[in-house]
């Protein structure tokens, strides 16, 4: 990974896919079946490159599958933005990573989200039996965030309170793009945190209203609030076929796709 300041600065969106990520098990919709690529989405995350390395927003249960497609060789931490499986499953492939680095692969995450990494990957945080070698088990090193911003990899990192259904969440803001997935409901002190965006990258299942996801007409109602110069919608669910919706949603507001790059 070059440390050059030359290095681009981007995110890559690894996953743009609801839960069951798309195509679903056994659905053979015109989505699912669909051969644009486009429509095929695994589950949610992202990959932040910066000229000191590259850092992740969760862990998707195909996590290994979106590094390898995006040549993502190497890891130097990860942002979560809550602990639900398909944000969280895929974080046994960091092990790799600090085999690599020869260091414990640091997380960001809320207190909640810590209690629940370490009850799902108990193995890793246990004594390191001495007759395995380096890198058997995932070496991570927790770090506990709140609502200050802090620095990663040189970039500032500013999160966001979201509420998913009952649940506090995270968004982060890396500059000039804010990225806001599992959402339906935005409280009154996250507002100015996403004034004078660049891009927002919001959460929008469907059409239909959802207990714990914004569907399109919410989150067409946050892009009229907020006024990002680009919005691309994620979370998004086989309802939601890609060239179709792109085709009546408003100027400025698309459906994103696994392997989306946005500079920031």
């Amino acid at each position: 990974m070059s440390d050059s300041s030359d290095s681009p600065r981007e995110l890559v969106l690894l996953g743009t896919g609801t839960s069951h990520g798309v195509p679903i098990i056994g659905c053979h919709c015109p989505v699912c079946t669909s051969t644009d690529p486009r429509n095929n989405r695994t589950r949610t995350g992202v990959a932040v490159k910066t000229p000191q390395g590259t850092f992740l927003i969760d862990t998707s249960p195909e996590l290994r599958i979106q590094l390898l497609r995006e040549q993502i060789d190497l890891v130097h931490a990860v942002v979560y933005t809550h602990s639900h499986a398909d944000h969280l499953f895929g974080l046994d492939d960091l092990r790799l990573f600090g085999y690599r680095l020869k260091h414990a692969v640091p997380l960001y995450c809320e207190e909640i989200v810590e209690q629940q990494i370490r009850a799902a990957y108990g193995y890793a945080f246990a004594p390191i039996d001495p007759e395995l070698h380096y890198g058997a088990v995932p070496q991570l090193e927790l770090r506990r965030i709140g609502l200050d911003p802090f620095e990663l990899l040189g970039v500032r990192v500013q999160p966001i309170r979201l509420m998913h259904g009952k649940l506090p969440v995270l968004g982060f803001r890396i500059g000039n793009v804010a990225f806001c997935t599992d959402v339906s409901f935005i409280p009154d002190e996250s507002w100015p945190l996403l004034e004078g965006l660049d891009v927002l990258i919001l959460d929008a299942l469907r059409d239909e209203p959802h207990a714990t996801h914004f569907g399109i007409p919410q989150a067409l109602a946050v892009v009229e609030r907020v006024r990002p110069k680009q919005t691309y919608l994620t979370h998004v669910s086989h309802y939601l076929e890609y060239t179709e919706t792109n085709a009546r949603l408003p100027a400025g507001v698309m459906l994103s796709h696994d392997g989306l790059v946005i500079p920031f």
